[in-house]
């Protein structure tokens, strides 16, 4: 009998494709996964039923990969092929994509173009005052409109480093004003925004256009160091929790969170002429005046992912083919009912002045902890770290001490010029989050 299976083809090569290709490896539907990435990742290149390395902005070189391995469907990780046009091409070429196209994509590869989608769709309700600059002009009048509780955002992608807020990371106006003018080198614009107070999460709808399946809520860690200390980063570490809630999150707001994703998602497809297909999220806050969208991104977040990929308990191969060519099941994308804590070793200097091209030692992981590896790779037999986020673990559990000890054990057992937050997954730190809102609320009254 002929193979039915699919072969995905899993555009990307760090932590999130890794967790994703894992997902897919014990996915009942077993498809086979070839993959295009950046690097040769040893957590890919050893079971991939192909493997090349290339630009993922350039999508007549994917197209050409995927024709060559025979794709079947495909499913980008990253954001930079979004904004390339490399889901465009590939549907184009008669490969069905788990991915927007790059005018859907726009909801996150230009923070403009999303805050004025929202209020375009009467949304205004649920997002921070704002005002684009095409200059600095005007900026600083803005900020003192704003009570200098204002953040200054790129309107394209950077990387999750293009924010900056006032009072933490901008001493004052001044200083907004220059790291406005530095975004405007190479920017059309920037955004302004209200500083909004509050415990964020992310959400993550994944959708073929018409069924919308809700992830669990997670918590991400953009910040550094310990005690939420430090540059902004592209993310630290995440949990989740048993009840794939939060414990600052009402019933109200998760359903406003939800019902925020599922009409994003309607207006985009009924703006743009297309549906939406793959994954949407939303990165929300809990404030005293209720949720706030702090960001759109068009495809899974990372670290999130890793939370997720590792509770799935349905079939990510067949989730992947309902998201492109419609017929998506929600029992293809259940989540098991634990904890889960993910965390990012990353090298010295991250995230302004990494180290590079140092030696990875795995020798003294602990059997059983299996780490996601990110930005690496495979040089003469040597794992080596490229400079950002190297290497994650996640610990799984009943509670969220069982989970954070597993992801602990892992992230300390890596020598070397590393780091990671060892708060992460801790009672205290989600503690913390708490009662910021409730500190939120009674200054509101």
């Amino acid at each position: 009998m002929p193979d039915s299976r699919d072969t995905v083809l899993l555009i990307g090569s760090g932590a999130r494709e890794h967790a994703v290709f894992r997902a897919l490896q014990r996915a009942p539907s077993a498809p086979r996964v070839a993959v295009y990435g950046t690097s040769r990742n040893p957590g890919l290149t050893a079971t991939a039923t192909a493997y090349t390395v290339g630009a993922l902005t350039d999508p007549e070189a994917v197209v050409a990969f995927a024709r060559e391995c025979g794709a079947t469907l495909a499913f980008p990780g990253p954001e930079a092929p979004l904004a390339a046009g490399v889901v465009d091409a590939l549907e184009e070429a008669g490969v069905p994509t788990a991915g927007p196209r790059r005018a859907l994509a726009r909801i996150e590869t230009s923070k403009g173009y999303a805050r004025d989608f929202l209020a375009r769709h009467g949304l205004s309700a649920v997002q921070p005052r704002f005002r684009r600059f095409p200059s600095t002009e005007g900026m600083a009048a803005y900020f003192a409109e704003l009570g200098g509780r204002y953040v200054v955002k790129a309107d394209g992608l950077m990387g999750g480093k293009g924010v900056r807020v006032a009072g933490e990371d901008l001493e004052d106006a001044d200083a907004g004003l220059a790291w406005a003018g530095e975004l405007l080198q190479s920017a059309d614009s920037v955004v302004v925004e209200e500083l909004c107070r509050g415990p964020e999460f992310s959400l993550f709808t994944f959708t073929d256009g018409r069924i919308a399946v809700h992830s669990p809520f997670v918590l991400d860690h953009k910040r550094a160091f310990p005690g939420d200390e430090g540059p902004n980063t592209g993310g630290m570490g995440s949990l989740s929790l048993r009840d794939h809630s939060l414990p600052y999150l009402s019933p109200h707001l998760a359903r406003a969170a939800r019902l925020v994703n599922e009409s994003v998602l309607e207006f985009l497809a009924e703006e743009n002429g297309h549906p939406y297909r793959g994954v949407l999220y939303g990165g929300f806050m809990a404030t005293a005046d209720g949720l706030r969208v702090i960001e759109y991104n068009a495809r899974l977040g990372d670290p999130e992912a890793l939370n997720l990929m590792a509770l799935l308990d349905g079939d990510m191969g067949a989730a992947l083919r309902g998201m492109a060519t419609g017929g998506l099941r929600e029992e293809d994308l259940r989540f098991r009912e634990e904890c889960s804590v993910c965390k990012y070793v990353v090298p010295e200097g991250y995230p302004t002045h990494p180290l590079r091209d140092v030696p990875v030692d795995l020798s003294g992981v602990p059997a059983g902890e299996v780490p996601y590896l990110a930005a690496v790779d495979e040089r003469e037999g040597q794992l080596v770290a490229t400079g950002s986020r190297t290497l994650a673990f996640v610990g799984t559990g009943a509670t969220l001490a069982e989970a954070e000890a597993g992801a602990e054990k892992g992230a300390r057992s890596i020598p070397g010029p590393f780091f990671h937050r060892s708060d992460i997954g801790t009672d205290d730190l989600l503690a913390q989050r708490v009662a910021l809102l409730a500190h939120e609320v009674r200054a509101a009254r």
